[in-house]
């Protein structure tokens, strides 16, 4: 029974404290808890009706959790603005609808597919609902079973992955060649690809195998939007009467053999040269894992980093290749193999992550740039590699250096001014297939060469039309064995490149906030660059400004979920570029910057280039970093702006103001007797940092940077030394 003055009293005190907002939030509390909405759990809501909820019911219903670049992602919980089974339920019976209006008269199917999520609450979000309470063990699959309820309620055919089965996997790239495989009209997945475990998606592929754009999305996004009533009908019964069937088992073999057509008598892989790939606790063994064993490559893999929902083994519990601290334990078990190198994919197995071993013994992160590069200059100009030639499809914010390959390769085509997303190059090549011609460049999709974002996504066949890290690990798996061979490793590769076409550089960074506010605060920061353009960022001269909601420029915006792609800036510097665009779908605002060369080839040769670039574009992004943060009078010293992104900024904040100053008394005063109980001090203080796993992997940097302007002042402090030991070398600032 809802207790009517509790909701009135909370909803009141909602709109009291948020305005508007507010009451937009308490409106829909109030449609949930009265059970008007399916799988609402209205029993649970009402024990959020205390005051102290006030602000976990705010963020939960501020907004309908939005339709993004990537489909609906975000937290699992109780509410509108969370994932869980009733906002999957509007989105997928939303689906259907778009699906009868888009393909009347037709037999409807779909695919669905899943990764490997289980809901935890690591964060402890609902622990005042104790250790049980319905979303408590909800996972990717059974979410993708309600799906396949939901459509068979519908009258549509569903195919997933051994129907029958508790668990099964089936990742992101094999869902888009099945999808065309199958000639289904459409299908979804449920995984939030590389986010932490209390995350969850829903993503929605249209019938050429890749993610509806403007305004197709909108018109997706509103048949979601406009759903009365969902209509569902149980697994078993649907799967008896043949609404719901199994991928045919055939797929998965006819996924592998693309691949290995495509790598074709490439390189001869050699038995003697381990190869180190991790899944990191996801659906990847069965795609880039099945791709290299049957090339005959010597995969081994970490026996701890099979698929886990909780990604219990995984540093930061981060399943992100973008994250080098994620593979840590990869490749402390790479060294005990002896092998020197790590590749990796995310829990959907679509973005492929690389780490090398160096001479001196050091790791070396990849990021995703610079595995795009290497990539692309073997298949295009390497003279051992098999000179392709072809179309190059990269976003806005991907280096430049893959234009330079593609121009020096001659008898190629670059596309390079995408918004951010893969479902933008999956469109060139559906405009290709249907019209020969995309702007200036006219070819045929099967010329492609590779499609890429910086965000460590690759596309290398037109067969499939979404990132997969099966043929980039394949690719790079045989370059590692091939300079290997030759006495050299992976970035003595990548620094000749740059030696012959350019002293190129590229970084990107992200300034996470949190919950309703944290998305205020996103949207401060891009309307005040908007109304009061920068002459200046990171100290040089801003030369032109682009804006992708300039609709002279870029075309009429034609719908919501347009602008929200479009909603970029470019800020062209003397020998720089920097982009601003704020996620759609969190609290958050990515940057971009990319050094562009003019002129000659470098000056500089070797490691010396290498560290030149870096530490000129990582200083350019700090300096933007800090001016971003000032467009909200916040600000962050040298010591927070190295913890990583991952870490929102109220986090590192507080590191800041209270850690930071408790660390150095305690070290001057010799409160701790031992290192040990020091960093047990330090993994309490900052647990909030990296909810349900360990975070002090992640302040090393920070620490050492504070260890070394210490020093002098603290250096008789015992401690201090072990301290800088434990963190490793000081970061150059």
């Amino acid at each position: 029974m809802v207790d009517l003055a509790a909701l009135a009293r909370i909803s009141a005190r909602m709109v009291d404290r948020y305005g508007e907002q507010g009451e937009a939030a308490a409106s829909r509390l109030r449609i949930w808890v009265e059970g008007l909405v399916p799988m609402a759990f209205p029993e649970i809501l009402a024990r959020h009706l205390v005051e102290q909820h006030v602000p976990l019911l705010f963020d939960a219903f501020w907004q309908v959790l939005p339709f993004g670049t990537g489909g609906r992602r975000g937290r699992v919980g109780y509410g509108s603005n969370r994932f869980n089974p009733s906002t999957v339920a509007m989105t997928v019976q939303g689906h259907c609808n778009f699906l009868a209006a888009a393909f009347p008269g037709k037999q409807l199917t779909v695919v669905v597919a899943n990764d490997v999520r289980v809901f935890n609450d690591f964060a402890g979000v609902y622990r005042f609902l104790g250790p049980s309470h319905p979303l408590i063990g909800t996972s990717s699959r059974s979410i993708a079973k309600l799906a396949c309820e939901i459509y068979a309620g519908n009258g549509v055919v569903s195919y997933i992955a051994e129907p029958e089965a508790d668990q099964s996997l089936l990742s992101t790239p094999e869902l888009s060649y099945i999808i065309r495989k199958q000639r289904a009209l459409g299908g979804i997945n449920i995984s939030a690809s590389h986010n932490p475990p209390d995350d969850n998606g829903i993503k929605v592929y249209d019938e050429y195998g890749g993610q509806p754009i403007p305004p197709n999305d909108q018109r997706l996004a509103d048949a979601m939007d406009n759903v009365t009533d969902v209509r569902r009908i149980p697994y078993a019964e649907a799967l008896g009467s043949g609404l719901i069937r199994e991928v045919p088992a055939e797929f998965n073999q006819q996924y592998i053999d693309e691949y290995v057509r495509l790598y074709g008598r490439l390189f001869t892989p050699r038995p003697n040269i381990p190869v180190i790939y991790t899944p990191l606790c996801g659906c990847g063994l069965r795609s880039a894992g099945a791709v290299m064993k049957k090339l005959g490559f010597p995969i081994l893999s970490p026996p701890y980093q099979g698929p886990d929902g909780t990604f219990a083994p995984i540093p930061f519990k981060a399943p992100n290749p973008e994250v080098s601290e994620s593979t840590v334990p990869a490749t402390q078990f790479a060294e005990s193999v002896g092998s020197g190198v790590v590749l990796s994919s995310d829990p959907d197995a679509d973005r492929v992550g690389l780490e090398v071993r160096l001479a001196d013994g050091l790791w070396y992160h990849f990021d995703g740039n610079k595995i795009a590069t290497l990539i692309c200059y073997y298949l295009m100009l390497d003279p051992g590699g098999p000179r392709r030639r072809g179309l190059v499809i990269e976003t806005l914010v991907t280096t430049k250096l893959l234009g330079k390959i593609a121009a020096t390769a001659g008898d190629s085509w670059i596309v390079d001014d995408l918004l951010v997303g893969f479902k933008y190059m999956a469109n060139v090549l559906k405009v290709l297939e249907q019209r020969g011609r995309w702007g200036s460049v006219c070819t045929k999709p099967e010329s492609l060469v590779l499609a890429t974002e910086e965000a460590h996504g690759l596309m290398l066949t037109s067969t499939i039309r979404d990132k997969d890290s099966a043929p980039a690990c394949m690719f790079l798996a045989a370059l590692y064995q091939k300079v290997w061979l030759e006495g050299r490793n992976l970035l003595d590769y990548y620094i000749e490149i740059l030696e012959k076409l350019g002293g190129y550089a590229d970084t990107g960074r992200s300034i996470v906030m949190t919950g309703a506010d944290g998305g205020i605060q996103r949207d401060r920061i891009v309307a005040s660059l908007r109304s009061s353009l920068p002459t200046t960022l990171g100290g040089r001269a801003v030369q032109k400004v682009v804006d992708f909601w300039n609709e002279d420029a870029f075309g009429k915006l034609q719908s919501a979920t347009d602008q929200l792609s479009r909603n970029v800036l470019q800020f062209f510097l003397e020998g720089s570029i920097v982009t601003v665009r704020p996620s759609g779908t969190e609290p958050k605002l990515k940057f971009y910057c990319q050094l562009v060369p003019e002129g000659d080839a470098p000056k500089l040769r070797g490691k010396e280039l290498m560290r030149d670039l870096t530490e000129r574009v990582e200083a350019l992004a700090r300096a933007v970093y800090q001016e971003l943060l000032a467009r909200l009078d916040l600000h962050l010293g040298e010591p927070g702006l190295l913890l990583p992104d991952l870490v929102d900024i109220a986090r590192k904040q507080e590191f800041e103001r209270k850690t930071i100053p408790q660390l150095r008394q305690a070290i001057a005063q010799g409160r701790f007797g031992s290192l040990e109980k020091l960093l047990d001090w330090l993994r309490e203080e900052v647990a909030a940092m990296t909810p349900g796993a360990n975070p002090l992997p992640a302040l090393k940097a920070s620490v050492a940077f504070l260890c070394r302007q210490w020093e002098t002042e603290l250096k008789s402090a015992p401690l201090l030394s072990e301290l800088a030991s434990w963190a490793g070398p000081a970061p150059r600032v």
